[in-house]
């Protein structure tokens, strides 16, 4: 006998017995298929099936996070199957996972780490994941999930009490992209939107001030882990409307709302916040702060603190593992920045310049703002996204430049990882593209374009099924995302053969540019629809007759060499010359 630690997860049918009553044949016959499913997820997260006496199966890992992934693979893919089968014959499975010490002998196993996991099953529901207290230590900060807390549980021939956490799975489509006019879910944890602040200063041009405090209030509230906050984009669509903060809670699905204004007169600056229930429209907690300018980051820092120190599920201001900000002692720097930012964000080429401009006069102000360089690499990089140079290399080693300048003066920029990530993704440099990924997301774990850019990766990587689901958890962060977010997902979805769901994602992108067409003909060809991928691939050789399957995919990143031959195959399936 040997004993090791390994993640464990159990599972079993609910009802199971009754359906055998009614229909023995046809239980069988739909077990049989679940059973070959759930074998098929677990190779697939590295685990091994140990046993599946009856409607219950049992397998190991090596790692908590496979465990985790691969039972929520297991339900989404078992909730996709019931879709498609009679009501009688849906089979839905309770599932528990736990981490413990287990005694093996032979293929087999045994121990408390079996018997803790098969306890937890029971405490799931149907079609629901329940974990313990170890697993969730384990992968809480690795996964983006939601856990709800069941507390401890005396379990049955178990000494000690274990304590419980249900995983919110449900159906991820529909949890986190709701249908037009249906409400999203509410996360788990803590949700928030912090309204833009309104401008109550005399001179229009304060509108920068109020937008730019706004935003690095919302990014300092984005670094708590234990928070879900709506982002920057969705926030601005509310700017200058008339809003009333029960309406705006419910369309988005969020426990609070900050709401608040700015009022500035020459040195000094008067900030007042209002921390409000979305469900009862009831102020939690107000605070005016009347100071001077060079205090903002003081005023910005104390308004986070005391948001957070509010708001329930123990979240603790003073243990928050947050990275030293290095602001400016220019006043004046600082305030090109933020005005560069929210010209920035209008996506036009005149404002990109008047951006540019001033983060440059920001960086002549203080050589050593970090911010600033990290900015001019983002208003350089949209520069390269949008194709607004001449000289798409020299633009392409500017950015470069720029950000390991940034990344030497401060090292916890998140926007300064972010897009070294997307930079080495494009170099097919997929350890660096992790390392700087993995940083921002830690950073910053709130930032849609973080998280969407999470599931790109893994896409690329070869865990699409991962990937999509941070895709989902983006859109969920900004309702409003842009189109790219769709062919994110559209892509996630073809590279784990889910072809029905990834033509129903691209088909809400309205541009239908050549890549678009060709990722839409090799996804019709993989679901067997011949007629409209000839149809996409007949538009997409009007539009570029010169297109080459080879060209097109040296365009693209694929790591696993799997992967690029699956889209070969797809285009070459579709009629698309070799």
């Amino acid at each position: 006998m040997n004993r090791r630690l390994a993640a464990i997860l159990s599972a079993d049918v609910q009802g199971y017995s009754r359906m055998m009553s009614e229909d023995e044949v046809a239980t069988v016959q739909t077990l049989g298929a679940s059973r070959r499913l759930i074998a098929d997820v677990v190779e697939s997260r590295r685990g091994r099936v140990v046993d599946m006496p009856g409607d219950n199966v049992l397998a190991e890992f090596g790692s908590a996070v496979d465990a985790v992934q691969a039972a929520v693979a297991m339900q989404t893919d078992l909730n996709a199957r019931n879709t498609r089968l009679a009501e009688p014959r849906r089979m839905a499975f309770r599932i528990g996972v736990n981490l413990g010490e287990v005694i093996s002998e032979g293929a087999s196993i045994y121990g408390d780490g079996v018997n803790i996991a098969a306890r937890i099953e029971a405490l799931s529901e149907a079609g629901g994941i329940c974990v313990s207290g170890k697993v969730y230590e384990e992968v809480r900060d690795k996964l983006s999930l939601n856990f709800v807390d069941l507390g401890e549980h005396s379990l049955k021939n178990i000494a000690s009490p274990v304590r419980v956490f249900r995983i919110e799975t449900g159906a991820p489509a529909a949890r986190t992209l709701p249908r037009k006019g249906e409400a999203p879910a509410r996360p788990a944890k803590p949700s928030i939107i912090v309204l833009p602040l309104t401008n109550m200063s005399s001179g229009p041009d304060e509108e920068y001030f109020a937008d730019g405090l706004t935003e690095d209030i919302l990014t300092d509230l984005s670094r708590f882990r234990d928070l879900f906050v709506i982002s920057r984009n969705t926030a601005f669509k509310y700017k200058g409307k008339p809003v009333n903060v029960q309406q705006v809670a419910r369309e988005l699905g969020v426990q609070y709302v900050v709401e608040g204004s700015v009022r500035r007169a020459g040195n000094r600056v008067r900030v007042t916040v209002q921390l409000i229930d979305g469900e009862s429209d009831r102020h939690i907690w107000a605070e005016r702060y009347d100071r001077d300018l060079a205090d903002i980051f003081a005023i910005q820092d104390e308004i986070t603190r005391a948001i957070v120190a509010i708001l329930p599920g123990r979240l603790e201001a003073a243990t928050r593992e947050r990275a030293a900000r290095k602001p400016t002692e220019n006043m004046a720097a600082y305030e090109c920045v933020i005005t560069a930012k929210v010209l920035h964000h209008r996506s036009d080429r005149a404002e990109n310049d008047k951006a540019l401009a001033l983060i440059e006069r920001a960086i002549d102000l203080d050589q050593k703002y970090a911010h600033a360089h990290a900015w001019r690499a983002c208003i350089l990089g949209q520069r390269w996204i949008y194709n607004w140079t001449d000289d798409r290399a020299a633009l392409e080693k500017d950015i470069e430049r720029e950000l390991n300048v940034a990344l030497g003066l401060d090292d916890n920029d998140s926007d300064v990882h972010r897009i070294l990530a997307a930079v080495n993704i494009t170099k097919d440099n997929f350890d660096q593209a992790s390392y700087h990924q993995s940083r921002a997301l830690e950073l910053n774990p709130n930032d849609d374009l973080i998280v969407v850019q999470q599931g790109e990766l893994l896409t690329w990587l070869g865990q699409a099924e991962e990937g999509i689901e941070w895709i989902r958890r983006a859109m969920r962060l900004n309702p409003f995302h842009p189109p790219r977010f769709w062919s994110h997902l559209g892509r996630a979805n073809f590279v784990a053969r889910h072809y029905p769901e990834a033509i129903e994602a691209l088909q809400h992108v309205t541009s239908s540019d050549p890549m678009h067409l060709a990722m839409l003909a090799a996804c019709h060809a993989q679901a067997g629809n011949d007629a409209a991928a000839r149809e996409c691939a007949a538009e997409l050789l009007k539009r570029q007759p010169s297109f080459k399957a080879a060209e097109y995919l040296s365009l693209l990143h694929y790591k696993e060499a799997r992967d690029r031959d699956h889209h070969r195959d797809a285009l070459l399936k579709a009629g698309l010359p070799q």
